[in-house]
């Protein structure tokens, strides 16, 4: 039987590429083929409601992110649970958002960008994979933390986004490092700052938000692997430990590296707690700055 990992994102974003690293890693030990199946949209719940109703018979994978794990959920009217319907299997990475503009813009780093945003209020625009996504809360973070206002586009994933920055459609995205590091490297973006209390080590140059004299908007992206809730503990206890198999190859090590990723081990009760520390943190966030669907 074919086992699918669902990435609830575009094909050539973060998640898509992380869901295809797994998926070479794990087809070998067990003994099938492993289906990469996009499903964008609805800030990634779209994926793990598919995945939250699949039969409990641990062959329906989700790639997540906090995006759909912990932010959406408090944003869109959900037809599943994501702490109950959902049972995870363990952390994949954790990765900076990176803040982006087109390599042919003329912001040369965050003050530039700021001073724009400062001196045409509500007309710059700021991308983001969807509603509700880390994207669009650190976009809103930073609107607050620099007294601006860019006006949120929100995509499908972040390669449709891509496309929109380097044609100067949109202005700027708070992008994660797995999907940017591409179009950074081949110098269709700029990287203007990371939204981590230190620098990324794939990108040594770029300052932090903090040293670019930006406060309050340090959000990080993770990713992580989700089964159906009721699979037997028995699946489950396989799954979770080819997943830290998996991330302990020194080829796939490697490769969320380069994607300015790190790799957090961490058990399945572990995993579960922050994820339910995650989910209670961005309900409190949202719910203290306002955040809402309509208007954004």
């Amino acid at each position: 039987m074919t086992r699918i990992v669902v990435a609830g994102a575009s094909a050539g974003g973060g998640t898509d590429i992380l869901a295809r690293l797994l998926a070479e890693r794990l087809a070998p030990v067990l003994k099938q083929a492993v289906v990469v199946e996009n499903r964008p949209g609805a800030s990634n719940t779209i994926a793990a409601e598919l995945t939250a109703k699949a039969a409990p018979d641990g062959t329906t994978l989700l790639l997540a992110t906090n995006t759909g794990q912990a932010v959406a959920p408090h944003l869109i009217k959900l037809k599943f649970d994501p702490l109950k319907d959902l049972q995870p299997l363990g952390l994949v990475a954790v990765m900076p958002n990176v803040l982006v503009v087109a390599a042919t813009a003329p912001y040369r780093n965050v003050q530039d960008l700021v001073k724009a945003m400062a001196d045409k209020p509500g007309q710059l625009k700021y991308a983001s994979s969807g509603i509700g996504s880390t994207q669009h809360i650190v976009g809103e973070a930073f609107n607050l933390a620099t007294s601006t206002k860019a006006i949120h586009v929100p995509y499908k994933g972040s390669s449709q986004a891509h496309l929109d920055i380097i044609g100067g459609n949109v202005d700027l995205m708070f992008d994660t490092t797995s999907s940017a590091m591409g179009q950074i490297r081949g110098a269709k973006f700029r990287a203007l700052a990371v939204t981590t209390p230190q620098r990324a080590a794939e990108l040594p140059d770029v300052p932090t938000l903090a040293e670019a004299g930006v406060k309050g908007a340090d959000i990080q992206t993770w990713y992580a692997l989700y089964v159906t809730a009721g699979t037997p503990k028995a699946a489950v206890d396989r799954l979770a430990a080819e997943l830290q198999a998996a991330l302990k190859n020194p080829d796939v090590a490697s490769r969320i590296k380069g994607l300015g990723g790190e790799i957090v081990p961490m058990s399945v009760e572990a995993f579960a707690e922050m994820n339910k520390a995650e989910f209670e943190r961005y309900g409190k966030l949202i719910r203290e700055a306002g955040i809402k669907v309509d208007g954004s």
